[in-house]
């Protein structure tokens, strides 16, 4: 299996893809200190950086960024750093993406548990989100070549707690043994239009 892997140097990246080497080919694409140079919030980008690799049997994307701050801070400019980097981006991934899948190919996006319980200061990142569960949802109606679309939606994980704790009171920090194996079942699985959920 050929996949690649967008954000594969992340935080969670570099344990997804940890997993993945070790039983497949495994391209880690990025804006940088990347095999591929592939900004997801350009769709020139994702084309140009497909056309580079080829055919593909998986696309993983743990990348998209958004505005964090007080709704009465919020401009309409801050929204469009998430509507563009996160939402479009993924939906270009997707859009662009399948055409350089194998039969039964899959995608798998990222998304958080902002979509489902969001805290104070998250209300672009968690707009964004929610629209990504809908998207995968609605998309796998209609996707051919028995190519599989699902998100990943994640709960703060172990190897960012402390960076993100206190955003988050009271939540428990994901295990990253937990947080691979859903990007697992996304991709060595059958499921498809799911949000696979892993909040603790």
């Amino acid at each position: 299996m050929k996949i690649l892997i967008i954000g594969g140097n992340g935080t969670i990246g570099k344990k997804v893809s940890a997993y993945f080497r070790g039983k497949y080919e495994v391209i880690i694409g990025g804006r940088s200190n990347s095999d591929v140079s592939i900004d997801i919030s350009k769709s020139e980008s994702i084309e140009a950086g497909l056309n580079k690799i080829g055919k593909l049997d998986a696309i993983i994307c743990i990348a998209g960024e958004a505005k964090w701050d007080k709704f009465e801070n919020l401009t309409e400019e801050d929204y469009y750093i998430g509507l563009k980097s996160k939402l479009m981006g993924q939906v270009n991934l997707v859009r662009i993406g399948r055409n350089y899948l194998n039969k039964k190919g899959s995608i798998t996006l990222s998304t958080g548990i902002l979509a489902d319980d969001p805290v104070e200061k998250t209300t672009s990142a968690a707009m964004v989100n929610g629209a990504i569960h809908s998207f995968v949802k609605a998309v796998d109606l209609e996707m051919e070549n028995e190519i599989r679309v699902n998100a990943v939606s994640l709960g703060v994980v172990e190897d960012a707690y402390e960076k993100y704790k206190d955003y988050f009171p009271g939540h428990n920090p994901v295990n990253m043994n937990k947080v691979v194996n859903a990007y697992i079942r996304s991709v060595e699985g059958k499921g498809s239009g799911e949000i696979i959920r892993q909040y603790e």
